[in-house]
């Protein structure tokens, strides 16, 4: 259905299963896991029921397994289930029901999150700083504070969890953070506004300014899949990646390092320890997780809960304290003095890369030879043909291998679960090269021979990686080596 654009509604048996399966998905969240309020979990499963008679009568079915029999006869009751659909113990319970407008569901209380607040990252900032942006008007005064030349600003974005189903998500929340204060603007009713005024030219420039500006600091947490959500739901910002300056993507620093270390255990303080992603890297630079309670929210849903809101400012608000954290402290998370430098050059270095790369191309696999640079390091190694060099591939630069490979380079590649460590002992057994990225190179650099471990920027394709390692290392590719090596 998602690669040929077909309609939904050719195979209905298709999309009612995927229901289903969402819909044990919502209770298992809801009841096993816990972590999913009472107001997101009623939302989703009425989304997901709908008018479907036969999603209903399972929606019963599990109400029965996981509650009570008042509260499966309250949503009986709500969907106007018929009664040959119900068991037979559930008519006396609707009997001693009364209408109501409203499906309340009678489960244990949800005082557990108010009490453990104190265990999560908590906004450092009034509630009143916290604006809400749904048109033109309030969206001009978000302008004025953030494309200010030197600002920094934390970024993230929400959408409805779509649970397998057909199509893209489209952004339904876009938070901008600042030192003092966070913006959330309102998406759809933008877009809609612009839309009905003939204006959609400034959402489209007011975003694109502040992507393509390198003097304002942008900081997100995965900012790929956000940037393609947003191209997602507006096709003129489908090239909003590709015009992308002054990102600082803290992601990569999570996804590389091994120094970063929690203040306090979270078997200490008593709190379930989070899975992956920003809340551990909130846990571990600031000492508190995120409580990601309402990250399955219904972002469409409007007006918005006040613990949406909170949840939305926290996302992008914390990055701001990341940052600020580990570039003024980068050695007692164990971090290079210079990464978080690195990282705000790292676009630029990008760029200049690109423009090196049109006047001299890496080998191509499908024959074509290296060119020796035009500017020569002041004292290069001794040239060295493909078959002489042998390296081993960190398990993030996997990529780069396999290039390597094709242009008869002798390369050994970690698997996903592999430690990088394990890259020293081999490297030292076999008189290989370690190729690593990022935070590992602090730590492998030491165990191997001086000029043994070389870093390579890991936001790079592996074409221009391959040619970053075989100018330093004056590696020369005959046509002779392209594809001499069993791949």
């Amino acid at each position: 259905l998602n690669v040929f654009f077909l309609l939904p509604a050719l195979c209905p048996n298709v999309i009612n299963l995927r229901n289903l399966r969402t819909l044990k998905y919502l209770f298992y969240k809801r009841f096993v896991e816990k972590t999913m309020t009472e107001e997101n979990w009623a939302d989703h499963v009425q989304s997901t029921v709908g008018q479907n008679q036969c999603l209903q009568g399972h929606l019963v079915q599990l109400l029965l397994r996981y509650c009570s029999v008042s509260t499966a006869a309250q949503w009986a009751q709500h969907y106007g289930v018929p009664m040959d659909m119900l068991p037979q113990d559930m008519y006396q319970e609707l009997q001693n029901l009364h209408i109501q407008e409203r499906v309340e569901e009678v489960t244990e209380a949800d005082d557990y999150r108010d009490s453990k607040k104190e265990d999560y990252y908590q906004l450092p900032i009034p509630r009143e700083n916290i604006h809400f942006l749904q048109t033109w008007e309030e969206t001009l005064q978000c302008w004025d504070k953030v494309l200010r030349a030197g600002q920094v600003v934390g970024v993230d974005m929400e959408w409805k969890p779509s649970f397998g189903m057909v199509g893209k998500p489209r952004v339904a929340l876009l938070q901008l953070a600042l030192r003092d204060q966070v913006f959330l603007l309102d998406l759809p009713r933008l877009l809609e506004q612009a839309e009905a005024e003939g204006e959609m030219e400034k959402l489209h420039h007011f975003i694109q300014m502040l992507y393509s500006d390198a003097a304002i600091t942008k900081l997100g947490y995965g900012m790929s899949g956000d940037l393609s959500s947003l191209a997602g739901t507006c096709s003129a910002l489908k090239d909003m990646e590709k015009q992308a300056r002054g990102v600082i993507d803290l992601l990569t620093v999570d996804k590389q390092g091994d120094g970063l270390s929690p203040e306090h255990s979270h078997e200490e303080s008593g709190v379930r320890q989070p899975g992956k992603g920003l809340s551990l890297l909130v846990q571990h630079v600031l000492g508190k997780p995120l409580d990601k309670t309402e990250q399955l929210s219904n972002w469409e849903k409007r007006p918005l809960r006040e613990e949406q809101i909170l949840y939305a400012a926290s996302d992008a608000y914390c990055l701001l304290e990341i940052y600020e954290r580990l570039c003024k402290d980068p050695e007692s998370f164990g971090l290079s003095p210079d990464l978080m430098q690195s990282l705000v050059e790292k676009q630029s270095k990008k760029l200049k890369a690109k423009k090196q790369l049109n006047k001299q191309e890496a080998p191509s696999p499908s024959g074509q030879q290296c060119q020796g640079p035009k500017v020569e390091p002041s004292d290069p190694p001794a040239p060295m043909s493909p078959r002489e060099f042998s390296v081993v591939c960190d398990n993030m630069l996997q990529g780069l291998g396999r290039y390597l490979r094709c242009l008869g380079v002798d390369v050994r590649m970690l698997d996903n679960e592999d430690d990088h460590r394990k890259a020293a002992e081999i490297a030292r057994q076999e008189g290989r090269v370690i190729l690593t990225s990022g935070l590992p190179y602090q730590t492998l650099q030491s165990q191997v021979g001086e000029g043994r471990c070389f870093s390579v920027n890991c936001s790079e394709k592996a074409k221009e990686q391959a040619l970053q390692v075989l100018k330093h290392f004056n590696v020369q590719v005959a046509l002779t080596d392209i594809f001499s090596r069993c791949q």
